[in-house]
């Protein structure tokens, strides 16, 4: 008997073979499934071939086939890499805390992320172990919390992964820094209790912080301007009697040094009441006293 008919389905899908005269053989040129086989059983699609003759006798195998069974498995596999989204800290951020924990997710809507490709580096230096993540739907949302505190200054984190196909994601890396000092501050003007009267008064200083400046300076609360070098000044008008002058210092990482200096604004002027010489008339070359009584 002759060959009648050749079918696969794949998938689902049918598809019919025809006869190659040149090869002798059943073809058909047949579009992979769009997803990868990754997640199907036993990581394939499984192939089935039917043959019909003229006389109606069919024969059909499988990728459980003892012979061609292992022929019968289709691997497909995705192209498209998983996304890396670094979510803390982020870019260019200013942080307090030189232990933080870092954030970030992988996700891949087809194979899946491979968790164990899961990788982040910090200054350079891989991280091995530690790394908590948690799997939703096709994304992993990832922590890291340095074992030991990172020093203040610029630090740079990447993150990178690949899914079970082999795509490797384009590897993420965000550059932040630490601050844990609050900022230096110095005031040189006015002096602690000074006294005076003059009610108009020119608040002066200096302030720096060597890993978030510049710095921000307000005084009772106004903001001072701060030249480059971080020398300020702000004029403040003084309230008659006991004066209190707060000046804050404030870096971009939100950490602030406090100077409160006491001014005492005095106007007014002294009252002689009285004032008596005693003698009066005097012999010249003797002494005489002079008493006076002065308030303030």
């Amino acid at each position: 008997m002759a060959i009648n008919s050749v079918s696969t389905m794949i998938n689902g899908q049918s598809y019919t073979l025809t006869l190659n005269n040149s090869t002798g053989k059943y073809e058909s040129t047949i579009t992979a499934p769009s997803l990868s086989s990754y997640n199907q059983s036993g990581h394939y699609y499984g192939v089935k071939l039917l043959a019909t003759d003229t006389a109606g006798n069919q024969s059909t195998i499988d990728a459980s086939d003892a012979t061609l069974g292992s022929k019968l498995k289709l691997v497909v596999k995705e192209t498209v890499a998983p996304i890396v989204t670094i979510t803390y800290p982020t870019a260019s951020a200013t942080i307090v805390n030189n232990a933080p924990s870092i954030a970030f997710t992988v996700s891949d809507v087809d194979a899946g992320v491979n968790p164990d490709t899961i990788k982040i580096t910090i200054d350079g230096t891989a991280i091995t172990t530690g790394i908590t993540k948690t799997l939703s739907s096709h994304t992993y949302t990832c922590s890291y919390s340095p074992s030991s505190a990172l020093a203040d200054g610029e630090h740079t984190i990447s993150v990178n992964a690949s899914d079970y196909d082999g795509n490797a994601a384009i590897t993420k890396s965000v550059t932040f820094k630490i601050d844990t000092v609050p900022p230096a501050l110095s005031i040189t003007s006015p002096t602690e209790t000074l006294i005076t009267n003059v009610a108009s008064l020119v608040v002066t200083g200096i302030t720096n912080d060597v890993t978030s400046s510049p710095c921000a300076v307000t005084v009772n609360g106004a903001s001072a301007s701060v030249n480059s070098d971080g020398s300020f000044s702000k004029s403040i008008t003084l309230s008659e009697g006991a004066n209190t002058i707060t000046v804050v210092s404030t870096d971009s990482a939100g950490k602030s040094t406090t100077i409160t200096r006491h001014v005492t604004l005095d106007t007014v002027l002294p009252v002689i009441s009285a004032v008596s010489i005693t003698p009066n008339p005097v012999n010249a070359g003797s002494t005489f006293l002079i008493s006076v009584t002065v308030s303030d």
